[in-house]
């Protein structure tokens, strides 16, 4: 597959003289792809009902004529003024119950149904506008669906919603009572009607109650965005992505993923380094002006598995951002080695943001790949790179990757509502894994908890899976090759009980998992065999074989032919030791790497990537920093 660069671009924020100088400017770069559209409803519909297609028609013909493909957003995630005055309930509330106001953007509420009905209007006449024209070779529906906190919402609207919903899920009060628990505290409902919203209660509401408000807030979104896909489906045949966030975990991205061709998501490694990662003050420091070394690529393996397999970058990180606690400037090489790992894990474009960088409002600090005075910025001289590079290398596909680690969003909800350790976090634990096997040189596939055949894989892993699905369960009965599930695995049921059996309840284990805490920082639980459980550990009554005990004579690691359960959650040394262990029983060869340095395999190449500030010798090759090497596969 040819993997292309493209950039992200707002016509609108620029004079129409300068469209045609920049146009040719992105092709003699070299760029395939620009994204645009996605932020204009103000200026597509400046009163309700008068469009001014003119422009935009005008900017798509420009880039157009210079050989460029068009990605058009819809614009629905930024309503203009006046959508207030014709839906003044459509703003979505904090969970203190306060709308969240006009002035930036997101400020809607995914279940509006009037709001909806407008965003299926413009949507509509875009759609009927542009399907058809040559230069429009994919859509973008909405941006970065939970930006800022937007999905759950607490408003009038959305509590209205959230009992219909209800009552089409379990059609009687009393069944609900029964799935919730509900003799418990008195909670009992003698009608949807009475059910509110689970906020403002005085101490924590009920998890099950919890649990299905945000499987609400999620099909809410995915909802959204299929009015959209339907209709552009209907006008157009060109392919339809979304572009997904960083670690956000808000709605099944897996949901809204089978509505589109193409996931897409935002990397902005330096500001998720910041801002969304739990790592030491040395780390931080070490990968300051790179990024962690595994972040992005979780990210690009998660949403080659929300896509099916098509996926694309669609905003990667040129220069420093605006919206991180600090922003550094990028290591000289980043923006190449970034493009260049996103395709070693199979995108099939990066975008840049931006072409140039914006001189006014909210992302005037943000970089692009020009200064707002339009002079080339670093990154424009490294994307020309990645396009040198590119012209030189056979056309790529995707390696099969014989290890694969289960990612799961309801797992993240289940946690985040009864985590009882102030420190579990379910993407934290199953990043723990993923990067713990990056250590070790691996190719992984991420898999949605609903998969049904694990044939291709040698070793499975899925760590904190609170319900573990009958699709997946009887799969990994039938699997041929390793697995290790846990800790916490198969704890809850659907309803958020403790299950019975008790957990984790697997096929052909004998285990019985008796007991639980979670750990303070500062007091781990040391194993026999070296190293320590920290955050979280289970005492288990088995008589399965126990390959490792804990200090204290519990079961850390049980065996049942294959798959081997996991009590807890392991340190760093400890996952590498345990993980190196299952690869070799799966027939797989570890291959740990220095600090920074990580492997990724395409079907031609192995690619290996240099996150140091400080050159790395490996592979008979000095590796500079923010290096990239790679060499063909024999």
């Amino acid at each position: 597959m040819k993997r292309t660069l493209g950039v992200c671009y707002y016509p609108e924020h620029w004079p129409q003289s300068q469209w045609a100088q920049d146009a040719a400017s992105m092709a003699d770069l070299g760029l395939t792809w620009v994204r645009i559209g996605e932020f204009a409803w103000s200026r597509l519909e400046p009163t309700p009902g008068q469009y001014d297609w003119g422009w935009l028609d005008q900017a798509i013909e420009t880039l157009g004529r210079h050989g460029l493909r068009v990605v058009l957003g819809t614009p629905t995630a930024t309503p203009p003024r006046w959508m207030l005055d014709r839906h003044p309930d459509m703003l979505a509330h904090d969970a203190a119950g306060n709308p969240r106001g006009f002035g930036s953007r997101r400020h809607y509420d995914f279940a509006h149904a009037g709001y909806r009905a407008e965003c299926a209007r413009i949507v509509t006449a875009m759609a009927e506008r542009y399907g058809r024209n040559p230069h429009v070779a994919a859509w973008q529906t909405d941006n970065e669906y939970a930006c800022h906190d937007t999905v759950l919402s607490y408003s009038p609207v959305a509590l209205q919603a959230f009992r219909n919903w209800l009552a089409q899920k379990y059609q009687s009060p009393q069944a609900l009572n029964r799935a919730w628990g509900n003799v418990f505290w008195s909670m009992d409902y003698a009608s949807f009607d009475d059910i509110a919203l689970p906020n403002l209660t005085v101490t924590e509401p009920n998890p099950a109650h919890v649990m299905d408000f945000r499987r609400f807030a999620s099909d809410m979104v995915a909802e959204f965005n299929r009015v959209q896909t339907d209709i552009i489906r209907r006008h157009s045949d060109a392919p339809i992505a979304h572009n997904y966030m960083g670690r956000i975990t808000d709605f099944d991205h897996y949901k809204v993923g089978a509505d589109l061709d193409i996931a897409a998501w935002d990397a902005y490694p330096l500001g998720f380094l910041s801002d969304r990662l739990e790592a030491s003050a040395d780390h931080k420091r070490r990968f300051v002006r790179q990024g962690d070394p595994d972040l992005q690529a979780f990210h690009h393996d998660l949403y080659r598995a929300v896509g099916r397999g098509r996926w694309w970058i669609m905003e990667q990180q040129p220069g420093p951002v605006n919206w991180a606690p600090y922003n550094p400037d990028p290591l000289p090489g980043m923006a190449r080695l970034w493009a260049w790992e996103a395709f070693a894990h199979g995108a099939e474009a990066v975008c840049y943001f931006r072409w140039r960088q914006a001189p006014f409002a909210q992302e005037q600090m943000h970089a692009g790949l020009l200064r707002p005075d339009s002079a080339p910025a670093p990154a424009f001289a490294e994307a020309a790179e990645v396009l040198r590079e590119l012209g030189a290398m056979p056309a790529q596909g995707t390696a099969p990757a014989p290890v694969a680690l289960v990612f799961d969003y309801e797992s993240a909800w289940a946690w985040a509502t009864q985590p009882q350790g102030r420190d579990f976090d379910y993407f934290r634990l199953a990043f723990h894994f993923y990067r713990g096997l990056r250590r070790l040189g691996q190719n992984i596939d991420i898999l949605p908890p609903d998969t049904a055949d694990l044939s291709a894989y040698k070793l499975v892993l899925a760590p904190g899976v609170a319900t573990l699905s009958p699709p997946f369960l009887a799969a990994l009965a039938a699997h041929q090759g390793h697995s290790l599930i846990g800790p916490r695995s198969n704890s809850k049921t659907a309803d958020f009980a403790t299950p019975v059996p008790l957990p984790p309840n697997l096929p052909g284990l004998d285990a019985t998992v008796s007991r639980v805490e979670s750990l303070p920082p500062d007091v781990p639980v040391p194993l026999a065999g070296g190293g320590q459980f920290l955050h979280w550990r289970e005492k288990v009554e088995t008589a399965s074989p126990v390959p490792e005990v804990t200090e204290d004579g519990w079961p850390a690691l049980i065996a049942a032919g294959g798959l081997h359960y996991l009590t807890g959650w392991p340190d760093d040394a400890t996952l590498d030791r345990m993980l190196t262990d299952a690869l070799r029983r799966a027939g797989l060869e570890p291959d740990p790497l220095p600090e920074g340095l990580r492997r990724r395999d395409s079907d031609t190449h192995r690619f290996w990537f240099n996150y140091n500030p400080v050159a790395v010798e490996w592979d008979n090759t000095t590796i500079p920093p923010a290096g990239v090497h790679w060499r063909p596969l024999a």
